[in-house]
Protein backbone atom coordinates (compact mmCIF):
# COMPACT_ATOMS: atom_id res chain seq x y z
CA UNK A 1 0.00 0.00 0.00
CA UNK A 2 0.80 3.55 -0.92
CA UNK A 3 0.84 6.21 1.77
CA UNK A 4 0.65 10.06 1.05
CA UNK A 5 2.13 11.08 4.73
CA UNK A 6 1.56 14.21 6.06
CA UNK A 7 5.56 14.91 8.14
CA UNK A 8 5.60 17.66 10.58
CA UNK A 9 9.09 18.53 11.42
CA UNK A 10 8.96 19.49 15.50
CA UNK A 11 12.68 21.31 15.10
CA UNK A 12 11.72 23.20 12.36
CA UNK A 13 8.38 25.14 13.14
CA UNK A 14 5.62 22.87 12.43
CA UNK A 15 7.24 22.85 8.52
CA UNK A 16 5.05 20.54 7.22
CA UNK A 17 4.95 18.50 3.59
CA UNK A 18 3.70 15.29 1.75
CA UNK A 19 5.87 12.29 1.28
CA UNK A 20 4.89 9.05 -0.77
CA UNK A 21 5.61 6.56 0.94
CA UNK A 22 5.51 2.52 0.51
CA UNK A 23 5.83 0.78 4.12
CA UNK A 24 6.35 -3.17 4.65
CA UNK A 25 8.54 -2.60 7.62
CA UNK A 26 8.49 -0.63 10.75
CA UNK A 27 12.45 -0.26 12.65
CA UNK A 28 12.10 0.72 16.00
CA UNK A 29 15.55 1.70 18.30
CA UNK A 30 14.22 1.35 22.01
CA UNK A 31 16.05 3.42 24.41
CA UNK A 32 15.84 7.21 23.74
CA UNK A 33 13.17 6.09 20.71
CA UNK A 34 10.05 3.62 21.98
CA UNK A 35 11.09 3.34 25.17
CA UNK A 36 10.63 6.83 27.35
CA UNK A 37 13.32 8.16 30.21
CA UNK A 38 11.99 5.49 32.65
CA UNK A 39 12.58 2.87 30.33
CA UNK A 40 8.39 2.01 30.11
CA UNK A 41 6.77 1.99 27.05
CA UNK A 42 3.26 4.00 27.24
CA UNK A 43 0.42 2.37 26.09
CA UNK A 44 0.16 5.13 23.27
CA UNK A 45 3.41 3.89 21.89
CA UNK A 46 2.53 0.51 22.41
CA UNK A 47 -1.31 0.38 20.65
CA UNK A 48 0.85 2.57 17.75
CA UNK A 49 3.03 -0.27 17.16
CA UNK A 50 0.60 -3.68 17.44
CA UNK A 51 -1.63 -1.51 15.01
CA UNK A 52 0.85 -1.79 12.87
CA UNK A 53 1.25 -5.29 13.04
CA UNK A 54 -2.62 -5.83 13.02
CA UNK A 55 -2.28 -3.98 9.60
CA UNK A 56 0.04 -6.65 8.15
CA UNK A 57 3.44 -4.70 8.96
CA UNK A 58 6.94 -6.33 10.20
CA UNK A 59 8.20 -4.89 13.03
CA UNK A 60 11.86 -4.76 13.62
CA UNK A 61 13.48 -3.55 17.38
CA UNK A 62 17.02 -2.79 16.28
CA UNK A 63 19.24 -2.18 20.08
CA UNK A 64 21.99 -2.58 21.29
CA UNK A 65 20.71 -4.54 24.11
CA UNK A 66 20.85 -8.50 24.69
CA UNK A 67 18.12 -10.31 24.72
CA UNK A 68 17.60 -10.65 28.14
CA UNK A 69 17.27 -7.11 28.95
CA UNK A 70 14.45 -6.73 26.01
CA UNK A 71 12.79 -9.07 27.67
CA UNK A 72 12.44 -6.77 30.68
CA UNK A 73 11.19 -4.26 28.69
CA UNK A 74 8.76 -5.24 26.28
CA UNK A 75 5.01 -6.74 27.25
CA UNK A 76 4.78 -10.17 25.59
CA UNK A 77 2.21 -9.00 22.87
CA UNK A 78 5.51 -7.15 21.39
CA UNK A 79 7.79 -9.90 22.23
CA UNK A 80 5.50 -12.34 20.56
CA UNK A 81 4.93 -10.14 17.49
CA UNK A 82 8.48 -8.87 16.91
CA UNK A 83 11.85 -9.61 15.22
CA UNK A 84 14.79 -8.45 16.98
CA UNK A 85 18.64 -7.09 15.72
CA UNK A 86 20.41 -7.34 18.95
CA UNK A 87 23.80 -6.20 19.64
CA UNK A 88 23.29 -3.35 17.23
CA UNK A 89 22.99 -6.42 14.59
CA UNK A 90 25.22 -9.07 16.02
CA UNK A 91 21.95 -11.54 16.51
CA UNK A 92 19.83 -11.32 14.43
CA UNK A 93 16.39 -13.27 15.62
CA UNK A 94 12.60 -13.79 14.24
CA UNK A 95 11.01 -16.55 16.90
CA UNK A 96 8.02 -17.13 15.01
CA UNK A 97 9.63 -18.60 11.99
CA UNK A 98 13.00 -20.22 13.67
CA UNK A 99 15.39 -17.98 12.26
CA UNK A 100 18.15 -16.96 13.56
CA UNK A 101 21.60 -15.70 12.59
CA UNK A 102 24.65 -14.95 15.16
CA UNK A 103 27.87 -12.73 13.62
CA UNK A 104 30.69 -13.81 16.72
CA UNK A 105 33.84 -11.55 16.74
CA UNK A 106 36.73 -14.40 15.21
CA UNK A 107 38.40 -16.13 18.03
CA UNK A 108 41.74 -15.20 16.61
CA UNK A 109 40.83 -11.28 17.32
CA UNK A 110 39.13 -12.61 21.07
CA UNK A 111 42.42 -13.97 21.38
CA UNK A 112 44.59 -11.00 20.30
CA UNK A 113 42.04 -8.97 22.41
CA UNK A 114 42.78 -10.58 25.82
CA UNK A 115 46.60 -11.00 25.13
CA UNK A 116 47.24 -7.43 24.59
CA UNK A 117 45.06 -6.27 27.71
CA UNK A 118 47.33 -8.46 29.76
CA UNK A 119 50.06 -6.95 28.56
CA UNK A 120 48.62 -3.35 28.79
CA UNK A 121 45.91 -3.31 30.95
CA UNK A 122 46.57 -5.98 33.46
CA UNK A 123 43.97 -4.94 35.53
CA UNK A 124 41.44 -4.85 33.19
CA UNK A 125 37.72 -6.55 33.16
CA UNK A 126 37.26 -8.57 30.40
CA UNK A 127 33.62 -9.60 29.86
CA UNK A 128 32.24 -12.15 26.56
CA UNK A 129 28.76 -11.15 25.84
CA UNK A 130 27.86 -15.16 23.59
CA UNK A 131 24.20 -14.89 22.60
CA UNK A 132 22.11 -14.47 25.81
CA UNK A 133 24.86 -15.33 28.09
CA UNK A 134 27.43 -13.09 29.83
CA UNK A 135 30.92 -14.28 30.92
CA UNK A 136 33.24 -12.18 32.80
CA UNK A 137 37.29 -13.18 34.49
CA UNK A 138 36.06 -11.28 37.37
CA UNK A 139 33.29 -9.98 39.31
CA UNK A 140 31.97 -7.13 38.45
CA UNK A 141 30.45 -4.39 40.55
CA UNK A 142 30.52 -1.39 38.58
CA UNK A 143 27.07 -0.36 38.28
CA UNK A 144 27.49 3.05 36.86
CA UNK A 145 28.49 1.35 33.54
CA UNK A 146 26.49 -2.53 33.80
CA UNK A 147 23.19 -3.69 34.66
CA UNK A 148 24.12 -5.41 37.87
CA UNK A 149 20.46 -7.41 37.72
CA UNK A 150 22.41 -10.00 35.86
CA UNK A 151 25.51 -11.59 37.52
CA UNK A 152 28.52 -13.11 34.86
CA UNK A 153 29.99 -16.75 34.85
CA UNK A 154 33.34 -15.95 35.97
CA UNK A 155 36.04 -17.88 33.67
CA UNK A 156 39.64 -17.28 33.00
CA UNK A 157 40.95 -15.76 30.20
CA UNK A 158 42.10 -18.84 28.75
CA UNK A 159 38.57 -20.18 28.97
CA UNK A 160 37.26 -16.70 27.92
CA UNK A 161 39.43 -17.14 24.44
CA UNK A 162 37.13 -20.49 23.73
CA UNK A 163 33.90 -18.96 23.43
CA UNK A 164 32.63 -16.92 20.50
CA UNK A 165 31.82 -13.65 20.97
CA UNK A 166 29.08 -11.57 20.03
CA UNK A 167 30.33 -8.66 22.06
CA UNK A 168 33.74 -7.82 24.33
CA UNK A 169 33.47 -5.43 26.97
CA UNK A 170 36.48 -3.61 28.92
CA UNK A 171 36.49 -1.21 31.91
CA UNK A 172 38.91 -0.49 34.38
CA UNK A 173 41.48 0.23 31.67
CA UNK A 174 44.32 2.96 31.53
CA UNK A 175 43.96 4.75 28.52
CA UNK A 176 41.52 3.80 25.56
CA UNK A 177 43.29 5.83 22.87
CA UNK A 178 46.10 3.31 23.10
CA UNK A 179 43.48 -0.10 22.34
CA UNK A 180 41.53 1.54 19.67
CA UNK A 181 44.02 2.04 16.74
CA UNK A 182 45.53 -1.23 17.17
CA UNK A 183 41.99 -3.11 16.80
CA UNK A 184 39.87 -0.74 14.97
CA UNK A 185 40.95 -2.43 11.22
CA UNK A 186 39.96 -5.99 12.65
CA UNK A 187 36.82 -5.29 15.07
CA UNK A 188 34.25 -2.80 15.58
CA UNK A 189 35.28 -0.37 18.54
CA UNK A 190 32.88 2.02 20.49
CA UNK A 191 33.93 3.75 23.59
CA UNK A 192 30.87 4.70 25.88
CA UNK A 193 30.02 5.23 29.40
CA UNK A 194 32.54 8.60 29.35
CA UNK A 195 34.90 6.82 28.23
CA UNK A 196 35.19 4.33 30.99
CA UNK A 197 33.74 1.35 28.66
CA UNK A 198 34.77 -0.38 25.97
CA UNK A 199 32.07 -2.12 23.49
CA UNK A 200 33.23 -4.38 20.67
CA UNK A 201 31.86 -5.98 17.96
CA UNK A 202 32.46 -8.09 14.32
CA UNK A 203 33.09 -5.39 12.25
CA UNK A 204 31.54 -6.14 9.47
CA UNK A 205 28.04 -6.06 11.89
CA UNK A 206 25.63 -3.02 12.42
CA UNK A 207 21.91 -2.32 12.87
CA UNK A 208 21.80 -2.07 9.11
CA UNK A 209 22.67 -5.08 8.43
CA UNK A 210 20.11 -6.90 11.06
CA UNK A 211 17.53 -5.30 9.48
CA UNK A 212 18.71 -5.95 5.95
CA UNK A 213 18.74 -10.06 7.02
CA UNK A 214 15.35 -9.39 8.22
CA UNK A 215 13.71 -7.88 5.24
CA UNK A 216 15.18 -10.27 2.76
CA UNK A 217 13.17 -12.85 4.76
CA UNK A 218 9.99 -10.36 4.91
CA UNK A 219 10.75 -9.66 0.79
CA UNK A 220 10.88 -6.37 1.25
CA UNK A 221 12.77 -3.64 -0.09
CA UNK A 222 15.33 -1.23 2.13
CA UNK A 223 13.03 1.77 0.40
CA UNK A 224 10.06 -0.17 1.93
CA UNK A 225 11.50 0.69 5.60
CA UNK A 226 10.49 3.24 7.98
CA UNK A 227 13.22 3.50 10.83
CA UNK A 228 13.18 5.36 14.39
CA UNK A 229 16.00 6.43 16.16
CA UNK A 230 18.00 8.68 18.34
CA UNK A 231 21.43 8.51 18.72
CA UNK A 232 24.75 7.62 16.88
CA UNK A 233 23.92 4.18 16.87
CA UNK A 234 21.21 4.63 14.45
CA UNK A 235 23.20 6.67 11.48
CA UNK A 236 23.81 3.63 9.81
CA UNK A 237 20.09 2.35 9.50
CA UNK A 238 18.67 5.84 8.72
CA UNK A 239 21.12 6.01 5.67
CA UNK A 240 19.63 2.99 4.15
CA UNK A 241 15.84 3.49 4.99
CA UNK A 242 13.04 4.83 2.96
CA UNK A 243 12.30 7.05 5.62
CA UNK A 244 14.16 7.82 8.56
CA UNK A 245 12.46 9.56 11.82
CA UNK A 246 14.52 10.99 14.82
CA UNK A 247 13.16 11.96 17.99
CA UNK A 248 13.36 15.61 19.73
CA UNK A 249 15.80 14.53 21.72
CA UNK A 250 18.30 12.72 19.18
CA UNK A 251 21.65 13.67 18.74
CA UNK A 252 22.04 16.52 16.21
CA UNK A 253 23.72 14.72 13.66
CA UNK A 254 20.84 12.16 13.39
CA UNK A 255 18.30 15.19 13.00
CA UNK A 256 20.25 16.45 10.27
CA UNK A 257 20.28 13.76 8.08
CA UNK A 258 16.18 12.39 9.29
CA UNK A 259 13.62 12.64 6.95
CA UNK A 260 11.73 13.60 9.84
CA UNK A 261 11.75 14.71 13.23
CA UNK A 262 9.21 14.21 15.64
CA UNK A 263 8.43 14.75 19.22
CA UNK A 264 10.26 13.08 22.17
CA UNK A 265 10.48 9.60 23.30
CA UNK A 266 8.25 11.27 26.59
CA UNK A 267 5.66 12.40 24.35
CA UNK A 268 5.05 9.26 22.24
CA UNK A 269 7.29 10.88 19.31
CA UNK A 270 6.83 7.53 18.07
CA UNK A 271 2.95 6.98 17.89
CA UNK A 272 2.77 10.25 16.74
CA UNK A 273 4.16 9.78 13.56
CA UNK A 274 3.37 5.86 13.18
CA UNK A 275 -1.05 7.21 13.75
CA UNK A 276 -0.57 9.08 10.33
CA UNK A 277 -0.05 5.74 7.99
CA UNK A 278 -2.10 2.98 10.05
Amino acid sequence: MVYFMKCLDYEKNGKEGIIKLTVKVVVLDLDGTLLNSKKQISSRNLNAVLNCHKSGKKIIIATARPPRSVKNFLPKELLDNCSFAFYNGALVCDYKIGYEEHSSIPRDFSKEIIEFCKENFPHCTISFEVKDKWYSNKEITDSSIYNLRYIPHILTNDKLIDLEATKIMLSDFNDFKHFKPYFTDKVKVVVTDNQKLIQITNKEVSKETGILKLCSHYEADKSETIVFGDDYNDLEMFRMSGYSVAMLNAVQELKGMADEITDTNDNDGVAKVLKRFV
